[in-house]
């Protein structure tokens, strides 16, 4: 628990040091739009808010054999940008745990680092090291990093966590391998389709997709 706490505080100082919340301020408005428009992710973070709470509650809300995670932090970082989806994954948590009466506070952090710091930062520095062999290609940007690229980093924070004694329960340790492995696909196909989805229709609504990087216009 004490490691858990510490990876939180690490992680929300960094967060708050590039002062996220700038994101969040009154952009430039375009022609057809008033003076003062609201920034475009506040649309994404309060849905963030309302239904990531309820999936990461799920495991305490219903019995079954085998207990569904779902994580979308790393759709999360996507949308807001690492320094914002942080302190927006916390909130989760202390949503998540205060719906479900089976929650403790020592089960939010865990969901907190395990479903949401973890994955987040894999994705972050994985999507650095994308752009920095592959350059900006959109293919890359929605199979790679949104994709293929939440598979890899849900997967290996299930793996942490399971080795940090967070056991899936009524599954043993192999299949428990296996459980996180399959659920992260399901991750990242909501994940990639979502980011797919959100590049064709709603661009604005990912903070890290840019026209100008990844559409440039030709000469």
């Amino acid at each position: 628990m004490w490691l858990e706490a510490a990876l939180v505080l690490v992680a929300l100082v960094a967060a708050l040091a590039a002062r996220p919340w700038r994101m969040l301020a009154n952009r430039k408005p375009l022609a057809h739009e008033t003076q003062g428009a609201p920034s475009a992710l506040w649309t994404p973070l309060l849905a963030a808010l309302v239904f990531l709470p309820w999936l990461w509650a799920l495991p305490t809300l219903h019995a079954m054999p085998l207990q569904l995670q779902w994580s979308g932090a790393c759709l999360v970082v996507l949308m807001l940008g690492w320094p914002l989806a942080i302190p927006v994954l916390m909130g989760v948590g202390i949503v998540a745990c205060l719906i479900s009466p089976a929650m403790a506070w020592a089960d939010a952090l865990g969901a907190t680092v395990w479903l949401g710091v973890v994955p987040a930062t894999l994705g972050l520095g994985l999507g650095a090291l994308l752009r920095r062999y592959t350059g900006t290609k959109p293919f890359v940007y929605v199979l790679g990093r949104a994709f293929l690229g939440t598979v890899v980093c849900v997967f290996v924070a299930g793996v942490l966590s399971q080795w940090s004694g967070h056991l899936l329960p009524g599954v043993g340790d192999e299949l428990s391998l296996v459980a996180r492995w399959l659920m992260a696909w399901g991750d990242g196909f909501v994940t990639g389709m979502l980011a797919a989805i959100f590049v064709a229709f709603k661009p604005e609504w990912l903070a890290t997709w840019s026209d100008r990087l990844y559409l440039p216009r030709p000469d």
